[in-house]
């Protein structure tokens, strides 16, 4: 409880953009934080989703770099950029594979 507290008192304390994000749409920087500790959890605990079925839901690749390249500006966003990068291969390889990666960087 302690580790989500701290990411909800610690998840407005970006950037400008971060506050006129929030502002303009709530629901998507509160999901975005949502995300963000669901990464965290399962990066530390392993067992939360010891499944035989890991897969349990598919994600549209071309959507959440769309929205990832839109938001760049969001600190909670690169960080999801970030961890998303760095933890999931076919992300990283879906990424790398782009023609248009200047829309990211």
């Amino acid at each position: 409880a302690a580790g989500l507290w701290t990411v909800f008192s610690l998840g407005g304390v970006g950037s400008k953009a971060s506050a006129q994000l929030e502002q303009c749409s709530p629901l998507a920087s509160q999901s975005l934080l949502l995300l963000l500790i669901f990464f965290y959890f399962c990066i530390s605990d392993n067992t939360a989703f010891s499944s035989s079925n890991p897969h349990a839901f598919q994600i549209n690749f071309n959507s959440l770099y769309t929205a990832l390249c839109e938001q760049q500006k969001s600190d909670q966003a690169t960080l999801l950029l970030y961890m998303l990068l760095h933890q999931n291969s076919n992300m990283r390889t879906y990424v790398l594979a782009r023609t248009d990666i200047e829309n990211l960087v």
